[in-house]
This record gives structure tokens, C-alpha cells and sequence, in this order.
């Protein structure tokens, strides 16, 4: 994710913004703002780098008010039943405003499924490799090419 180095200082920035918020609100509970500012200059800082944040990251931030969402302290959490499903409710305490995942334990995130990984998207791209082919397979592909071609007596010259 962090290639190259500008990218990973960026996201090392990212990082300490983010425990910075949670260290803030674990120490005294009434320093939101501190925590909202911290996270706000996270979410811009990433705005403007054009970098994609983790969807835990992303649960844990209210995207109203900025507020670090933390059960108990800026947050509640219920379990309730939506339209037959059950989900996990999330309320901001700053602003009012809910989030609902789902409870699914066979639901995926896109981020953790095999596709979404770039190294497996360039492997599929560049087909089976030397080192996956069996021998059977190298054999059939290098004997079209070390076939010779009779030549045709008619078309050469003769001396």
C-alpha cells in the first residue's frame, strides 16, 4: 500500500494522527476536541494526498463531525434487527448521526477479499508463469517452436 516513500511517510503521519486521537480521548474522556481536531487533519491530510484509508479506520470516525467513535465514551452501540438482518448501530454522540453494519459473518469487506490485493491482480494479468507451468506444459510449448519446416523443393534454386 505504502510503495513508495512519500506514500509511506504519508501514511506514518496518518498512523500517528489516528493513535494521537484515541491516546487523547483514553486519558480524559471531555478532550473531543482535540481528538475531532486530530482526526479532521487526518481525513484532510488524506483527502489531499489522494490515499485510501482502511475501512476499520474509516468505521471508527464519524464522517459528520469527526469525532473518533469510541463505545461508551463518543459512541453508542446497539445490536438491533433491520429488515430482517441483523446489524451493529453506531451512534455519534457529538452529532446524532448513525451508521449500520452489517452482522453477517459470511459478509466481506472488498478490501480483505483475494481480488482486491494488487499483487494478485498483476499475476492474473501476466498469465501462469514459468515456474507454475509443469513439464508436460514447457514441452508442448517449446516443441511447435524447435520443429523444423521441410522446405519445398520447388522454390529453392537449383545449382
Amino acid at each position: 500500500m505504502a510503495g513508495n516513500i512519500k506514500d509511506k511517510e504519508a501514511f506514518q503521519r496518518l498512523n500517528f494522527l489516528y493513535q494521537a486521537a484515541h491516546c487523547v480521548l483514553a486519558q480524559n474522556p471531555e478532550n473531543v476536541e482535540l481528538s475531532r481536531f486530530y482526526c479532521s487533519t487526518q481525513k484532510t491530510i488524506a483527502k489531499r494526498l489522494v490515499l485510501r484509508q482502511d475501512p476499520s479506520v474509516k468505521r471508527t470516525v464519524c464522517k459528520r463531525c469527526c469525532t473518533l467513535l469510541v463505545p461508551g465514551v463518543t459512541a453508542t452501540v446497539r445490536q438491533k434487527r433491520h429488515k430482517r438482518e441483523c446489524v451493529t448501530v453506531v451512534r455519534c454522540l457529538s452529532c446524532g448521526l448513525t451508521k449500520k453494519f452489517p452482522n453477517n459473518p459470511k459478509h466481506h469487506l472488498w478490501v480483505d477479499q483475494p481480488e482486491a490485493q494488487l499483487e494478485n491482480q498483476h499475476q492474473s494479468e501476466q498469465g501462469p508463469s514459468s515456474k507454475t507451468l509443469s513439464q508436460g506444459d514447457k514441452a508442448q510449448s517449446v516443441a511447435p517452436s524447435t520443429q523444423t519446416v521441410p522446405s519445398d523443393s520447388s522454390t529453392t534454386p537449383k545449382s
